[in-house]
């Protein structure tokens, strides 16, 4: 049925306080809405939760995903690399939608981490308020330091709500920020290839 929304899980049916919800009421008021009609009866709950759900990465330390590592890597010493992981974060200027794809390399010392575990890195800071510049940083930072490979390479391509649906209102344009650490800072050609792989080059 159209306009129908469909019942949420039973687990997300987290207790969200008074508070929270009248500030998000206060701003339906203040937008020309009417909190009290049908169709937002319920909303102020939603997005409370909606927001603990956009956020929840203030309350895990991604470096946890990089503790368990794998050195059986059979000499292994090329660039390990995983490609347009996608994740949506939001701006902490605006609180609009970041949505976007990163690519994460490292190149390993004697241990590799699960593939699976760079993703989860991402997303524990993805999920925070951010601008772009700052999760780049970040997410090199957090591989940098925990694996202490020779080097890391983080390139994030993403497009800004608050450029798309307000301001300017420019859609199809993406904003591309890279971090490179180690040897592909240091060696322009290594630099290049991992670039390359990234389809950056």
């Amino acid at each position: 049925m159209h306009g129908h929304i469909a019942p949420e899980p039973a687990d997300t049916k987290l207790p969200v306080p008074d508070a929270v919800q009248d500030a998000i009421r206060t701003l339906l008021v203040w937008a020309g809405e009417d909190p009290a009609r049908e169709g937002l009866r319920d909303t102020p709950a939603r997005v409370g939760r909606a927001w603990r759900e956009y956020c929840a990465g203030y309350s895990e330390d991604p470096a946890v995903h990089l503790t368990r590592t794998f050195e059986e890597v059979a000499g292994y010493d090329e660039v390990v690399l995983l490609r347009d992981i996608p994740f949506h974060s939001h701006c902490e200027h605006h609180l609009a939608p970041i949505v976007g794809t990163a690519s994460i390399a490292y190149l390993p010392t004697d241990r590799v981490v699960g593939i699976s575990k760079l993703a989860r890195v991402l997303h524990g800071y993805a999920r925070r308020l951010q601008i772009q510049e700052r999760l780049t940083a970040e997410i090199a930072q957090c591989i940098w330091t925990n694996l202490n490979p020779l080097g890391v390479a983080v390139v994030i391509k993403a497009q800004h709500g608050c450029m798309t649906g307000r301001g300017v209102r420019t859609h199809g344009v993406d904003m591309i920020t890279s971090k490179v650490l180690g040897c592909f800072r240091d060696d322009p050609s290594s630099r290049k290839e991992v670039l390359a792989l990234m389809g950056h080059g």
